[in-house]
């Protein structure tokens, strides 16, 4: 972790609401908490969109295909 990004810093609180993940935990988020980590994902997810071409996308997601069929036991290469 960073120096200065501790949970007890404004900044730490923020990057722990954008980060967190699990269900438990978002269930008990305040509104202002749900609107901080809500308009993280979209800033990110517009990013992410704007700056992975197609191809990319394509050979991640291959990628990914294959790992799964080599889990499965199905070879996968």
């Amino acid at each position: 972790m960073l120096i200065g990004i501790s949970p007890d810093t404004a900044l730490g609180r923020v990057v722990a609401i954008r980060a967190e993940d699990r269900k438990e935990v978002l269930e008990n988020f305040t509104p202002e908490q749900h609107r901080i980590r809500n308009a993280w994902q979209s800033r990110h997810a517009e990013f992410v969109k704007t700056h992975t071409s197609k191809e990319q996308m394509d050979a991640q997601m291959q990628a990914m295909k294959m790992a799964f069929m080599r889990m499965a036991g199905l070879g996968g290469d």
